[in-house]
Parts: C-alpha cells; sequence; structure tokens
C-alpha cells in the first residue's frame, strides 16, 4: 500500500543552510526506491517550527525502508547528527 509522508524538520542552530544541502543529497535518493517528492517548502523569517517541510510519495513500508536505510544515506549520517536537530515523520492522506 502506497504511503504519503510529511516530514518536519529542525536545524540545529547555524546549521540551516547546511540542512537544506543535506536534504537535497538524501532527496535525491526517492526516486531510487520509487518515490517522489511532492512538495519541499522552507520557513521564511525567524520563529518557532520546522525549517523545512515535505511532502513524500513512497510505493510502500519496504520501499521507505529500503531509503532509510540505503548505504549512501549511511554515508552521510554524521552530517545528518551535526545539522539536523529534530525530524518528525507523519502519515498523512492528501484532503485537497
Amino acid at each position: 500500500m502506497a504511503l504519503e509522508l510529511c516530514v518536519l524538520l529542525w536545524a540545529t542552530p547555524g546549521n540551516e543552510t547546511a540542512l537544506s544541502q543535506y536534504e537535497d543529497s538524501v532527496l535525491d535518493l526517492v526516486a531510487k526506491h520509487g518515490g517522489r517528492v511532492v512538495s519541499r517548502v522552507r520557513r521564511v523569517g525567524e520563529g518557532p517550527g520546522p525549517l523545512e517541510v515535505q511532502v513524500i510519495h513512497m510505493p510502500g513500508e519496504s520501499a521507505l525502508q529500503d531509503y532509510m536505510e540505503d548505504p549512501e544515506r549511511g554515508v552521510l549520517a554524521g552530517l545528518h547528527s551535526k545539522v539536523v536537530a529534530r525530524t518528525e515523520l507523519l502519515k498523512v492522506e492528501t484532503i485537497v
């Protein structure tokens, strides 16, 4: 069964640009696993809430698991821990 995911990302202080660069790299791998990045937006200005929000379609749980365990993502794990303060992953459905 296909999945629709909403990903919320908070950057560690001072690493806002680096978070976006990290996401550029790992989101390029989504298609390799049959998925598609539907939307990717970034907060404008200072304030609470996530810096970046993404909507991603994946063909199923196994594709998501394969993406999360992709060796190319693993190579970037150290960068992830440096630039990403918090991640929330929500299973969602499109209403409009």
